[in-house]
C-alpha cells in the first residue's frame, strides 16, 4: 500500500507560481511511476506531468516550458514547480502512483495515462485568476 498527500496549492494571479509536493509513504520503495494530474470542473481528469524512478519525465503540450516535474527519492516527494501560470490551470491536482509490478516498464509517451496509476491522492486545489 501507498498513501499520498499533497500539499502546496493556492490562489494565484495569473503569470504567478506555485510549487505543488506529494509526500509518499508506505511502501514507497516499490513506486515505479508517478504522476500529477488535474480535474477542472466540467472537464475530464488529464495528465499533467509524471516521472518514473530513473527521472525520465514526460509533460502534457499544456504544461510544457512551464512546468517542471521532480522526485525526491530520498524523500519519497513528488514535486510539480509551476510557473507563469494561467487562469485555464484552474483546477483540483492530483498527485499518482504506480507500483513496479513484475519489471513494469512502459515508454514515456504513455506515463500521462490514468489507467496506469494504482495509488492517488485527494488533491489539491489551485486557482488561478486574471
Amino acid at each position: 500500500q501507498v498513501q499520498l498527500v499533497e500539499s502546496g496549492g493556492g490562489s494565484v494571479q495569473a503569470g504567478g507560481s506555485l510549487r505543488l509536493s506529494c509526500a509518499a509513504s508506505g511502501y514507497t520503495s516499490s513506486i515505479y511511476l508517478m504522476g500529477w494530474f488535474r480535474r477542472s470542473p466540467g472537464k475530464e481528469r488529464e495528465g499533467v506531468a509524471a516521472i518514473d524512478s530513473d527521472g525520465s519525465a514526460s509533460y502534457a503540450d499544456s504544461g510544457k516550458g512551464r512546468f517542471t516535474i521532480s522526485r525526491d527519492n530520498a524523500k519519497n516527494t513528488l514535486y510539480l514547480q509551476m510557473n507563469s501560470l494561467k487562469p485555464e490551470d484552474t483546477a483540483v491536482y492530483y498527485c499518482a502512483a504506480r507500483p513496479n509490478y513484475g519489471g513494469s516498464w512502459y515508454p514515456r509517451p504513455q506515463f500521462l495515462n490514468s489507467y496506469l496509476y494504482n495509488y492517488w491522492g485527494q488533491g489539491t486545489q489551485v486557482t488561478v485568476s486574471s
